[in-house]
């Protein structure tokens, strides 16, 4: 006599439910990565914009010009390089006696590959916008503005921003200027710097002749030493 067995079946459809029920719970409670960008401040074509920019004082303008070194193919090394700053205007009637307001930096591995001189530097020039943000800085972190994370950092990011641009505060105008020589990162790693150090004006510019013979001039100052 054959015995009969009756087929066992698990019915999956309530998991469909359950399932769909999760991804919506993780959904709603988990909390998206904001992504990293570096914000610039494009130029307008406003000519009253333009105006009060060429009428910058000589005292709040900071010229940086980024220089790499090759490596042995003849390529920018991106670890490797030098800064040439100089406050204001360039004194091009000292340049036939062989004297410049130009100073260099150089930075790399025997430097710690950072930049703490330049980041030295800015923050002394925009010491009254980076102590009022360090200030600032300390409300946010004791949640003083809202107990809300997102509501108090949408404060914050208000407050730094208006801070940033108080025309009532002495804040430097930077000049960015690169040589053939220098790598993408270079340059990117300047710009890092303006949003370090809270820097509301700044400007990437072409490198000119004037600049070219104040850096032979100083490397070759160096290289006697």
């Amino acid at each position: 006599m054959a015995i009969k067995t009756k087929s066992r079946r698990i019915d999956f459809t309530p998991m469909v439910d359950m399932n769909m029920l999760l991804i919506t719970f993780f959904m709603l409670c988990t909390t998206m990565i904001k992504s990293q960008t570096l914000q610039i401040a494009l130029p307008t074509n406003e000519k009253v914009e333009k105006e009060q920019q060429n009428k910058v004082k000589q005292s709040e303008a900071v010229t940086i010009i980024i220089d790499g070194k090759l490596n042995d193919k003849g390529l920018s090394d991106p670890n490797e390089g030098m800064l040439f700053y100089y406050d204001g205007m360039p004194e091009t009637d000292k340049l036939a006696q062989g004297e410049s307001n130009m100073k260099q930096i150089e930075f790399g591995a025997k430097t710690g590959g950072a930049y703490p001189a330049i980041r030295e530097i800015l923050q002394e020039r925009n010491k009254e916008v980076v102590l009022k943000i360090a200030d600032l800085k300390k409300d946010w972190k004791d949640m003083k503005f809202s107990k809300n994370e997102e509501v108090n950092d949408s404060i914050y990011q208000e407050m730094a921003k208006k801070i940033r641009n108080d025309s009532t505060l002495k804040r430097p105008v930077v000049i960015i200027k690169a040589t053939p020589n220098a790598s993408y990162a270079h340059v990117v790693s300047v710009l890092d710097e303006m949003q370090i150090n809270n820097i509301s004006r700044y400007q990437i510019d072409r490198i000119n002749e004037v600049d070219s013979a104040m850096m032979i001039m100083v490397q070759a100052k160096n290289l006697k030493k």
